[in-house]
């Protein structure tokens, strides 16, 4: 794994409403990205390439940031390929401490960014350990190197519900799903990990994300955390099945976290919030 830190989100992480930042944002999802990234004098760049509607976009999270304390947040949007190539890009991509993609289309980060010069240095970043790569929605879902591009939740549990590509790539051992409890995307990233049994599936609900460091993670935010680990998989008939037919998958573990609770990659355990701290409380 890298030393740096990703912070992928399942997306409508809480900004604030209204100007008074709220105790719950002060200790919500876009905080820990910043006390992750070195506190509110980090520096915050926000790419919106992922959105239909970057300006509106960019201009929501720099004011999130800035109700956090945030003065040095850039907003800048990649439209075109050769962006990347350019020296002044690629230095706002190597200085910034924190970089953080938005919603919209995963394809479209891939498409512009991936395998450029940009896609390069954040990769060297990683492994050095000098960034916090963050992304909510299909920021998040482009992390994975096996990414999913789309796919009907009406149809899942059908082989080709799914529809996968090659992502970004910053995390190997991981395919990751948004949206995922409000959108009933639970089919669809079963399919992924049945296509894809040596990985490990990720569904974040809306508001919640992960803080990956090394080779484990721990949630955040407020609401949970799915995993398929189909590592004692008895059964799996996806290979042989034509498209559109039922899939049936046989010891399929899965876990459903929430925040504090943390999942070691390697060994595929888990470590759960005390018990004996609920019932203190």
């Amino acid at each position: 794994m890298y030393k740096g830190t990703l912070i992928p989100i399942g997306g409508n992480e809480d900004k604030g409403a209204g100007e008074q930042i709220t105790e719950f944002v002060k200790d919500g999802i876009l905080s820990q990205v910043v006390k992750e990234s070195g506190g509110n004098s980090a520096s915050f760049l926000v790419v919106p390439t992922a959105s239909m509607i970057p300006a509106e976009i960019g201009k929501n999270y720099k004011k999130a940031l800035k109700k956090l304390g945030c003065k040095n947040v850039t907003v800048y949007n990649v439209t075109k390929r050769k962006q990347c190539d350019k020296k002044s890009v690629q230095k706002l991509f190597s200085s910034a401490d924190c970089v953080f993609f938005t919603g919209g289309d995963q394809s479209r980060i891939v498409k512009l960014i991936g395998n450029t010069p940009v896609h390069d240095i954040l990769f060297d970043r990683l492994k050095n350990g000098s960034i916090v790569l963050s992304g909510t929605s299909a920021g998040a879902m482009s992390m994975s190197h096996e990414m999913i591009m789309g796919g009907s939740s009406i149809e899942c549990l059908t082989k080709g519900a799914v529809k996968m590509r090659e992502g970004m790539g910053y995390v190997k051992n991981m395919i990751i799903d948004s949206h995922f409890v409000n959108r009933g995307r639970f089919g669809r990233l079963a399919e992924a990990v049945a296509k894809f049994p040596d990985l490990i599936g990720v569904g974040l609900a809306e508001d919640t994300g992960l803080v990956i460091k090394n080779n484990e993670f721990r949630v955040i935010g407020s609401g949970m955390v799915i995993i398929f680990d189909p590592s004692d998989l008895t059964h799996n008939n996806h290979k042989i099945l034509d498209e559109g037919l039922p899939m049936s998958m046989a010891n399929l573990t899965t876990h459903i976290l929430a925040d504090g609770d943390r999942f070691f990659m390697d060994k595929r355990t888990i470590e759960v919030f005390p018990l004996e701290v609920y019932q203190n409380q």
